[in-house]
Protein backbone atom coordinates (compact mmCIF):
# COMPACT_ATOMS: atom_id res chain seq x y z
CA UNK A 1 0.00 0.00 0.00
CA UNK A 2 1.27 3.58 -0.71
CA UNK A 3 0.49 6.58 0.82
CA UNK A 4 -2.29 8.11 -1.35
CA UNK A 5 -4.06 10.87 0.20
CA UNK A 6 -4.14 13.77 -1.92
CA UNK A 7 -5.39 16.84 -2.00
CA UNK A 8 -5.82 19.77 -4.78
CA UNK A 9 -5.33 23.01 -2.59
CA UNK A 10 -5.27 25.70 -5.02
CA UNK A 11 -8.55 27.08 -3.74
CA UNK A 12 -6.71 27.32 -0.66
CA UNK A 13 -3.78 29.11 -2.42
CA UNK A 14 -5.86 31.17 -4.45
CA UNK A 15 -7.95 32.73 -1.68
CA UNK A 16 -5.52 32.83 0.95
CA UNK A 17 -5.92 36.54 1.55
CA UNK A 18 -9.01 36.34 1.60
CA UNK A 19 -10.86 36.95 5.25
CA UNK A 20 -13.92 35.34 4.36
CA UNK A 21 -11.99 32.38 2.67
CA UNK A 22 -14.56 29.74 4.87
CA UNK A 23 -17.77 30.90 2.96
CA UNK A 24 -16.30 29.05 -0.17
CA UNK A 25 -17.51 25.28 -0.51
CA UNK A 26 -14.03 24.65 -2.54
CA UNK A 27 -12.02 25.74 -0.12
CA UNK A 28 -13.99 24.46 2.90
CA UNK A 29 -14.01 20.75 0.48
CA UNK A 30 -9.66 21.44 0.81
CA UNK A 31 -10.01 21.46 4.57
CA UNK A 32 -12.24 18.55 5.45
CA UNK A 33 -8.83 16.77 2.75
CA UNK A 34 -6.38 18.15 4.46
CA UNK A 35 -8.09 17.38 8.11
CA UNK A 36 -9.11 13.55 7.15
CA UNK A 37 -5.48 13.40 6.28
CA UNK A 38 -4.02 14.59 9.02
CA UNK A 39 -6.49 12.92 11.66
CA UNK A 40 -5.47 9.44 9.23
CA UNK A 41 -2.11 9.41 8.76
CA UNK A 42 -0.27 12.50 8.64
CA UNK A 43 1.00 12.36 5.51
CA UNK A 44 0.05 13.55 2.14
CA UNK A 45 0.20 14.54 -1.08
CA UNK A 46 -0.47 18.05 -2.39
CA UNK A 47 -1.03 19.66 -5.89
CA UNK A 48 -2.48 22.69 -7.18
CA UNK A 49 0.00 24.61 -4.44
CA UNK A 50 0.63 27.27 -7.21
CA UNK A 51 5.23 26.12 -7.21
CA UNK A 52 6.70 26.35 -10.68
CA UNK A 53 7.31 23.12 -12.08
CA UNK A 54 10.42 25.11 -13.72
CA UNK A 55 11.26 25.88 -10.06
CA UNK A 56 11.15 22.38 -8.48
CA UNK A 57 13.04 20.99 -11.21
CA UNK A 58 15.85 23.97 -10.74
CA UNK A 59 16.18 23.41 -6.97
CA UNK A 60 16.33 19.78 -7.68
CA UNK A 61 18.80 20.17 -10.39
CA UNK A 62 21.45 22.63 -8.09
CA UNK A 63 20.94 20.19 -5.47
CA UNK A 64 22.32 17.70 -7.76
CA UNK A 65 25.16 20.23 -9.18
CA UNK A 66 26.61 20.97 -5.66
CA UNK A 67 26.58 17.33 -4.49
CA UNK A 68 29.19 16.41 -7.46
CA UNK A 69 31.90 19.20 -7.06
CA UNK A 70 35.06 17.51 -4.93
CA UNK A 71 34.54 17.27 -1.43
CA UNK A 72 37.04 20.24 -0.47
CA UNK A 73 34.81 22.57 -2.64
CA UNK A 74 31.93 21.56 -0.49
CA UNK A 75 33.59 22.02 2.65
CA UNK A 76 34.55 25.35 1.64
CA UNK A 77 30.70 26.13 3.70
CA UNK A 78 31.48 23.13 6.45
CA UNK A 79 28.81 23.34 8.92
CA UNK A 80 30.20 24.02 12.71
CA UNK A 81 28.66 25.10 15.72
CA UNK A 82 30.38 28.83 14.80
CA UNK A 83 27.84 29.13 11.80
CA UNK A 84 24.95 28.74 13.91
CA UNK A 85 25.03 24.59 12.39
CA UNK A 86 24.49 25.70 8.84
CA UNK A 87 26.17 24.69 6.23
CA UNK A 88 27.21 21.51 4.36
CA UNK A 89 27.24 18.09 6.76
CA UNK A 90 29.39 14.72 5.23
CA UNK A 91 28.01 11.68 4.53
CA UNK A 92 27.07 10.28 7.85
CA UNK A 93 28.10 13.67 10.32
CA UNK A 94 23.83 13.55 10.59
CA UNK A 95 23.10 10.85 13.47
CA UNK A 96 19.44 9.90 13.87
CA UNK A 97 18.94 7.73 17.08
CA UNK A 98 22.22 7.17 17.52
CA UNK A 99 22.93 5.75 14.01
CA UNK A 100 24.97 7.73 11.20
CA UNK A 101 22.67 8.37 8.10
CA UNK A 102 24.14 7.89 4.08
CA UNK A 103 23.52 10.82 3.39
CA UNK A 104 24.91 14.77 2.92
CA UNK A 105 23.38 18.25 2.95
CA UNK A 106 23.44 22.01 3.01
CA UNK A 107 21.09 23.49 6.24
CA UNK A 108 19.95 26.44 6.03
CA UNK A 109 17.84 28.01 8.87
CA UNK A 110 16.02 31.67 9.16
CA UNK A 111 19.01 34.18 10.63
CA UNK A 112 17.92 35.21 13.85
CA UNK A 113 17.93 38.53 15.57
CA UNK A 114 17.91 38.89 19.25
CA UNK A 115 15.36 35.71 19.85
CA UNK A 116 14.55 35.40 23.73
CA UNK A 117 14.71 31.81 25.00
CA UNK A 118 12.81 30.64 28.21
CA UNK A 119 15.54 28.24 29.36
CA UNK A 120 18.72 29.62 27.48
CA UNK A 121 20.86 32.43 28.22
CA UNK A 122 22.42 32.21 24.28
CA UNK A 123 21.11 30.91 21.46
CA UNK A 124 23.60 28.59 19.35
CA UNK A 125 21.52 28.69 16.29
CA UNK A 126 22.48 32.56 15.90
CA UNK A 127 24.72 32.51 12.89
CA UNK A 128 24.83 33.31 8.89
CA UNK A 129 23.69 30.62 6.19
CA UNK A 130 26.61 29.43 4.53
CA UNK A 131 26.18 29.94 0.65
CA UNK A 132 28.15 28.39 -1.80
CA UNK A 133 30.20 29.94 -4.78
CA UNK A 134 29.44 26.99 -7.18
CA UNK A 135 27.17 26.55 -8.78
CA UNK A 136 26.35 29.84 -10.03
CA UNK A 137 23.22 31.19 -9.32
CA UNK A 138 22.98 29.06 -6.19
CA UNK A 139 21.49 31.88 -3.59
CA UNK A 140 19.14 33.74 -5.25
CA UNK A 141 17.40 30.34 -6.37
CA UNK A 142 17.15 28.87 -3.03
CA UNK A 143 16.21 32.49 -1.65
CA UNK A 144 13.28 32.50 -4.26
CA UNK A 145 12.40 28.84 -3.21
CA UNK A 146 12.24 30.31 0.10
CA UNK A 147 10.12 33.01 -0.09
CA UNK A 148 7.73 31.05 -2.16
CA UNK A 149 7.54 28.03 0.41
CA UNK A 150 6.84 30.31 3.34
CA UNK A 151 3.40 31.61 1.26
CA UNK A 152 2.54 27.74 0.94
CA UNK A 153 3.33 27.10 4.19
CA UNK A 154 1.17 29.67 5.64
CA UNK A 155 -1.67 28.75 3.10
CA UNK A 156 -1.81 25.04 4.46
CA UNK A 157 -1.83 26.18 7.78
CA UNK A 158 -4.77 28.02 7.38
CA UNK A 159 -6.27 25.65 6.18
CA UNK A 160 -5.54 23.63 8.75
CA UNK A 161 -6.76 25.87 11.52
CA UNK A 162 -9.73 26.02 9.83
CA UNK A 163 -10.08 22.25 9.95
CA UNK A 164 -9.50 22.23 13.80
CA UNK A 165 -11.33 25.80 14.68
CA UNK A 166 -13.15 27.01 12.10
CA UNK A 167 -10.88 30.38 12.47
CA UNK A 168 -8.11 30.90 9.60
CA UNK A 169 -5.72 32.55 11.93
CA UNK A 170 -5.76 30.37 14.74
CA UNK A 171 -1.90 30.00 13.96
CA UNK A 172 -0.90 33.36 13.54
CA UNK A 173 -0.47 35.99 15.95
CA UNK A 174 2.05 34.38 18.61
CA UNK A 175 1.90 30.98 17.34
CA UNK A 176 3.27 31.03 13.82
CA UNK A 177 2.35 34.58 12.61
CA UNK A 178 6.40 34.81 12.32
CA UNK A 179 7.42 31.47 11.52
CA UNK A 180 10.90 30.17 11.83
CA UNK A 181 11.77 27.93 8.68
CA UNK A 182 14.63 25.27 8.09
CA UNK A 183 15.36 24.05 4.53
CA UNK A 184 17.56 21.08 3.72
CA UNK A 185 19.26 20.22 0.44
CA UNK A 186 19.73 16.64 0.89
CA UNK A 187 21.88 14.01 -1.18
CA UNK A 188 21.12 10.49 -0.71
CA UNK A 189 23.84 8.15 -2.52
CA UNK A 190 22.48 4.67 -3.22
CA UNK A 191 22.45 2.42 -0.11
CA UNK A 192 23.90 -0.76 -2.22
CA UNK A 193 27.68 -1.31 -1.06
CA UNK A 194 27.04 0.63 1.58
CA UNK A 195 28.29 0.50 5.15
CA UNK A 196 25.53 2.35 6.37
CA UNK A 197 22.73 1.06 7.24
CA UNK A 198 19.53 3.99 5.93
CA UNK A 199 19.62 6.94 4.08
CA UNK A 200 17.91 8.58 7.00
CA UNK A 201 16.71 6.43 10.14
CA UNK A 202 13.36 6.42 11.11
CA UNK A 203 12.06 9.80 12.72
CA UNK A 204 9.15 12.54 13.41
CA UNK A 205 9.85 16.28 12.53
CA UNK A 206 10.31 18.48 14.74
CA UNK A 207 8.03 21.49 13.65
CA UNK A 208 4.88 22.26 12.06
CA UNK A 209 4.68 21.30 8.44
CA UNK A 210 7.15 19.80 6.26
CA UNK A 211 7.11 19.86 2.33
CA UNK A 212 9.20 17.88 0.40
CA UNK A 213 10.52 18.07 -3.07
CA UNK A 214 11.70 15.01 -4.25
CA UNK A 215 13.11 13.62 -7.18
CA UNK A 216 10.07 12.16 -9.08
CA UNK A 217 12.10 9.28 -10.40
CA UNK A 218 13.11 7.47 -7.09
CA UNK A 219 11.24 6.43 -5.06
CA UNK A 220 13.30 6.35 -1.03
CA UNK A 221 10.79 7.74 1.40
CA UNK A 222 9.09 5.27 3.64
CA UNK A 223 6.20 6.11 6.04
CA UNK A 224 5.06 3.97 9.13
CA UNK A 225 1.35 3.64 8.66
CA UNK A 226 -1.56 3.14 11.59
CA UNK A 227 -1.00 -0.86 11.48
CA UNK A 228 2.93 -0.49 12.07
CA UNK A 229 3.91 -1.41 8.09
CA UNK A 230 6.42 1.12 6.06
CA UNK A 231 5.07 2.07 3.00
CA UNK A 232 6.36 3.88 0.40
CA UNK A 233 5.56 7.67 -0.24
CA UNK A 234 6.35 7.38 -3.90
CA UNK A 235 7.04 10.40 -5.51
CA UNK A 236 4.10 12.20 -7.74
CA UNK A 237 5.37 14.60 -10.51
CA UNK A 238 4.45 17.96 -10.11
CA UNK A 239 3.03 17.21 -5.91
CA UNK A 240 4.50 17.92 -2.77
CA UNK A 241 4.80 15.24 -0.09
CA UNK A 242 3.44 17.12 3.10
CA UNK A 243 4.09 15.80 6.64
CA UNK A 244 3.08 16.86 10.19
CA UNK A 245 5.76 17.90 13.13
CA UNK A 246 5.61 17.67 16.26
CA UNK A 247 4.36 20.72 17.78
CA UNK A 248 1.01 20.82 15.65
CA UNK A 249 0.80 16.83 16.83
CA UNK A 250 1.23 19.23 20.65
CA UNK A 251 -0.79 22.15 19.69
CA UNK A 252 -3.71 19.52 18.62
CA UNK A 253 -3.42 17.40 21.44
CA UNK A 254 -2.54 14.48 19.72
CA UNK A 255 -5.77 14.73 17.70
CA UNK A 256 -2.82 15.14 14.72
CA UNK A 257 -0.16 12.63 14.76
CA UNK A 258 3.23 13.20 13.48
CA UNK A 259 4.08 10.23 12.01
CA UNK A 260 7.91 7.98 11.40
CA UNK A 261 9.20 7.96 8.57
CA UNK A 262 12.51 7.10 6.96
CA UNK A 263 14.78 7.22 3.48
CA UNK A 264 16.01 4.12 2.04
CA UNK A 265 17.36 4.27 -1.12
CA UNK A 266 17.84 1.15 -2.84
CA UNK A 267 17.87 2.58 -6.40
CA UNK A 268 21.44 2.58 -8.02
CA UNK A 269 21.28 6.61 -8.65
CA UNK A 270 22.28 9.42 -6.48
CA UNK A 271 18.72 11.18 -5.51
CA UNK A 272 18.26 14.58 -4.18
CA UNK A 273 15.45 16.00 -1.94
CA UNK A 274 14.72 19.29 -0.88
CA UNK A 275 12.69 19.62 2.26
CA UNK A 276 11.30 23.03 3.40
CA UNK A 277 10.18 23.18 6.80
CA UNK A 278 7.28 25.64 8.07
CA UNK A 279 7.61 25.85 11.81
CA UNK A 280 6.31 28.04 14.55
CA UNK A 281 7.33 31.69 15.68
CA UNK A 282 10.85 30.84 17.14
CA UNK A 283 9.82 32.00 20.99
CA UNK A 284 6.28 30.21 20.54
CA UNK A 285 5.00 28.53 23.59
CA UNK A 286 3.87 25.45 22.04
CA UNK A 287 0.56 23.98 24.10
CA UNK A 288 -2.65 21.99 23.52
CA UNK A 289 -5.17 24.63 22.24
CA UNK A 290 -8.48 24.61 24.14
CA UNK A 291 -10.98 23.62 21.57
CA UNK A 292 -8.51 20.17 20.41
CA UNK A 293 -8.48 19.41 24.00
CA UNK A 294 -12.39 18.96 23.67
CA UNK A 295 -12.09 17.35 20.40
CA UNK A 296 -10.21 14.41 22.10
CA UNK A 297 -12.06 14.26 25.26
CA UNK A 298 -8.83 14.66 27.44
CA UNK A 299 -9.66 16.57 30.78
CA UNK A 300 -6.48 17.43 31.06
CA UNK A 301 -3.55 18.68 28.46
CA UNK A 302 -1.60 15.06 27.17
CA UNK A 303 1.67 17.14 26.68
CA UNK A 304 3.60 19.64 28.43
CA UNK A 305 4.02 23.07 27.19
CA UNK A 306 7.40 23.64 24.89
CA UNK A 307 8.90 26.66 24.02
CA UNK A 308 9.29 25.91 19.70
CA UNK A 309 13.07 27.34 19.94
CA UNK A 310 14.10 25.41 22.98
CA UNK A 311 12.80 22.40 21.19
CA UNK A 312 14.62 23.12 18.01
CA UNK A 313 17.99 23.89 19.48
CA UNK A 314 17.75 20.74 21.95
CA UNK A 315 17.29 18.74 18.50
CA UNK A 316 19.92 20.08 16.67
CA UNK A 317 22.51 19.75 19.16
CA UNK A 318 22.05 15.91 19.19
CA UNK A 319 21.24 15.57 15.85
CA UNK A 320 25.47 15.27 14.29
CA UNK A 321 28.09 13.83 15.00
Amino acid sequence: MDVCTYADIGPLVQQKADPHMAEDPQVMNVVRQLDEACREIGFFYVKGHGVSPHLLEQVLDMGYKFFALPEEDKLQIAMSSDTGFRGYQKLGQNITKGQPDLHEAIDYFRELENQKLSTRKENPLMGSNQWPNEPSGFRPLIEEYVNVMTDLGEAIIQGIALALSGKKDAFGGKRAGDPFWILRVIGYPPMKKSDFEVGCGDHTDYGLLTLVNQDPTIPALQVKNNEGNWIWAKPIPGTFVVNIGDMLKIWTNGLYQSTLHRVMNDDSKYRVSVPFFYEPNFDALVEPLEICEQQTGSAVPRFTPVVYGDHVIGKVLTNFG
